[in-house]
């Protein structure tokens, strides 16, 4: 995805899937996790509206408010980074791939114990069971 090292924090892993086979399998899991889906955006469509065009990329953003409140309530800037969300795209080649910021990344930015921070491992958790064919 990257042509060099990827910005601090971020994390890319492959789907084996197409971009919406990759969304559709995200949220099931979600889901089955416990988690909220709480929307999913179609970028590329929503391009696609203004006249322009951008290669398959949509945004699945989830949560679950009794993990992510105890953090919020730590340290309220959190919330610029909570519900978590997971990048689901295209690249050139059109291979797909799935992208989130790394826990200790976000505990860090937020100087959060890594007890709290556990909630913030959720989408390392949901996209490797996608990658894996799971799901």
């Amino acid at each position: 995805m990257y042509e060099s090292v990827p910005p601090d924090g971020i994390v890319s892993k492959r789907s084996p899937f197409g971009v919406d086979e990759s969304v559709s399998r995200l949220t099931d899991v979600i889901e089955a996790a416990g988690a909220k889906v709480f929307a999913v955006i179609d970028q590329a469509a929503e391009a696609r509206k203004a006249g322009m065009s951008l290669r398959d990329t949509q945004l699945v953003i989830f949560g679950n408010p009794a993990a992510g409140t105890p953090i919020m309530a730590a340290e309220p800037l959190a919330a610029l980074d909570l519900p978590l969300k997971i990048l689901v795209s295209a690249d050139d080649s059109g291979r797909v791939w799935m992208t989130y910021l790394d826990r200790n990344w976000l505990a860090s930015r937020y100087d959060l114990s890594y007890q709290l921070s556990g909630a913030l491992a959720a989408p390392a958790v949901l996209v490797a069971k996608v990658a894996s064919n799971g799901g």
